[in-house]
């Protein structure tokens, strides 16, 4: 443990060592186990607010967005039956959520800031080989092509998984994965994490 890192409360470590999977946590809950609704805020909240980071841009965001999330959960039940992974499920609800999250925002900010405008400038013109390369060559897909790519490679989804969160056929998934790795194998930013 980190000086920055808080202790683990007796009820966080309680419920990380629960082994029940997510299918007996929702038919606890289902049943007035409100304990078994913990278990899985514990499990998936970390996943939630990085994926609430993500698409609203914004750290402080992240944390409303996933309660949230989890209060949109909540209302499922009694009666929610998972018919796939839990995150396929709860990816669309922390999605929009944080549009939401992020637009609200926005009409709160007139506009950027010039400091913020020259960050963006100054990260676009940096030298090939820069640790910014990769993020740069990312920001230059189109936000469908980042969203797979983050969804395989960060979330670990499976493409049926991905097909079923993005709400699109398995055959457009892999369509906009494929071309995705192929414009950054092609983007000499991001050449480098394709050569063997």
């Amino acid at each position: 443990m980190t000086a920055n890192t808080p202790a683990e409360s007796p009820v966080e470590s309680q419920n990380q060592n629960d082994s029940r999977t997510d299918q007996q946590l929702i038919a606890a809950i289902n049943t007035g186990d409100g304990a078994a609704f913990e278990v899985l805020y514990f499990r998936y909240r970390d996943w939630v607010v990085a994926l609430a980071c993500r698409f609203t841009g914004n750290e402080d965001l992240a944390p409303d967005v996933m309660q949230e999330t989890f209060l949109y959960f909540l209302k499922k039940f009694p009666g929610f039956h998972l018919t796939a992974n839990l995150k396929t499920f709860l990816y669309p609800a922390v999605k929009n959520l944080s549009i939401a999250a992020r637009r609200k925002l926005a009409r709160y900010q007139s506009t950027e800031s010039a400091q913020q405008r020259f960050e963006q400038l100054a990260t676009a013109d940096r030298p090939a080989g820069s640790e910014n390369d990769l993020a740069v060559a990312l920001a230059n897909l189109s936000e469908e092509h980042r969203e797979v790519l983050q969804l395989r490679y960060v979330d670990g989804l499976a493409l049926t998984e991905i097909a079923e969160a993005v709400e699109v056929p398995l055959g457009t998934v892999k369509s906009r994965l494929h071309n995705a790795l192929e414009a950054l194998r092609q983007d000499k930013r991001a050449r480098q994490y394709f050569e063997e």
